[in-house]
């Protein structure tokens, strides 16, 4: 019988993981499906258990879903727990694991796909939303020399030291705190890009061979890539690597192989083209 696997989303219409999965079994050679299902915002509950009933294995979660996912976990893996939110969900009987995927799917591509070792390095991380929470222990656990979380809620960014402080050297405050300073990465969890803002960079932001990386993703470089470009980072990337590498940490989690993003990647690019 060939496992059933979704993602599950409102809106749900422009995900790319069907796409990807399916190029992921491709790959590896599994018998599987995998849908989107769009699920009513006050009904999640509800449409994961019409699809566990119907035999489905595994979920992953976008918005507006991720902290309902979170709830409904019956047991959470230690990045989800950190991350306060679930991006991945696993059935087995009637047990749901739930899994954040996203600061693993991060780090791995900045790793493994960009070459860009995070040991001893500086950090800089822009935002102190969602997105920002689910990376900072998985950055952590590579070992840089500091992470330094700026945002314009300075009290958010002050959340995330208390709640990671215990892992590492975090240090948080406002944009102003970063005037002198540079940063051999420097991430961009906020929206600005979807709306086509830049966040306030000092100059001098960009160590020598910095990478500016930005969790969002489009046909064109974000403004906020351009503005790296001009200041001098020397290796600029977007989020779909990220996506990607995210992705296949579901696929690892559900399958138990990982598979190889890197034709997936060359494969939406082209598509983007």
């Amino acid at each position: 019988m060939t496992d059933r696997y979704a993602v599950i989303g409102n809106p749900i219409a422009q995900s790319k993981s069907p796409q990807i999965h399916a190029a992921f079994a491709r790959q590896v050679g599994h018998d599987l499906v995998y849908e989107a299902i769009l699920a009513p915002r006050d009904g999640f509950a509800a449409a994961v258990a019409g699809f566990r009933e119907a035999g489905g294995k595994g979920l992953n979660v976008t918005v507006p879903f991720k902290l309902d996912a979170f709830a409904l976990a019956t047991e959470r893996t230690e990045r989800a727990e950190q991350a306060g939110a679930v991006n991945t969900l696993q059935f087995d009987g009637a047990s749901a694991l739930g899994d954040n995927t996203d600061g693993a799917g991060l780090v791995r591509d900045i790793g493994d796909r960009l070459g860009f070792a995070l040991s001893g390095k500086r950090v800089l991380l822009m935002g102190a939303g969602g997105a920002a929470r689910g990376v900072v222990l998985p950055l952590l656990r590579e070992g840089p020399e500091s992470i330094v979380i700026a945002n314009r809620t300075v009290e958010k960014a002050l959340a995330l030291e208390r709640r990671f402080a215990t892992y590492g050297h975090v240090d948080a405050g406002d944009y102003a705190r970063l005037a002198g300073r540079s940063f051999d990465l420097v991430i961009n969890a906020t929206s600005a890009s979807l709306t086509g803002e830049l966040p306030p960079l000092a100059p001098g932001t960009f160590a020598p061979g910095s990478l500016a990386y930005d969790m969002v993703y489009g046909s064109e470089p974000t403004r906020f890539l351009v503005e790296a470009g001009r200041q001098g980072a020397a290796q600029l990337a977007d989020g779909l690597g990220m996506l990607l590498a995210q992705a296949a940490e579901s696929f690892l989690l559900w399958r138990g192989v990982r598979p190889d993003i890197r034709p997936v990647l060359a494969m939406l690019r082209g598509h983007q083209a």
